[in-house]
C-alpha cells in the first residue's frame, strides 16, 4: 500500500505540543470518526479561523427572508429554467 499526497494549495506545516496521552486520545478518536488527526486538525483550523462563517451567515439570512418567501406549490423545471 502507497501513500501519495496531492497539494492544490501552499500548505505551511506546524509544530504542536501536547501530552502523549492526548495526542494518542486523539488519534483514537480521529480513527473512530473514519479521519486521522491531521485531517481533524485542518477541519479544527478552518472552523476556529471563521472560514465557514459565511455559510452560518448564509444560511441565517435564509431563515431570516424565510418568513417574506412563500412557495406555494413545486415548480417544473421549464418553470424554474424560464427568464
Amino acid at each position: 500500500m502507497r501513500t501519495v499526497f496531492v497539494y492544490t494549495k501552499t500548505v505551511k506545516n506546524i509544530t504542536l505540543s501536547a501530552e502523549e496521552s492526548l495526542i494518542e486520545q486523539a488519534r483514537k478518536t480521529a480513527a473512530d470518526q473514519h479521519t486521522t488527526l491531521n485531517a481533524a486538525f485542518r477541519l479544527w483550523l478552518e472552523q476556529y479561523s471563521g472560514r465557514q462563517r459565511w455559510l452560518r451567515d448564509f444560511d441565517e439570512l435564509m431563515e431570516r427572508t424565510r418568513k417574506y418567501v412563500k412557495v406555494d406549490r413545486k415548480y417544473t423545471r421549464d418553470e424554474m429554467n424560464e427568464r
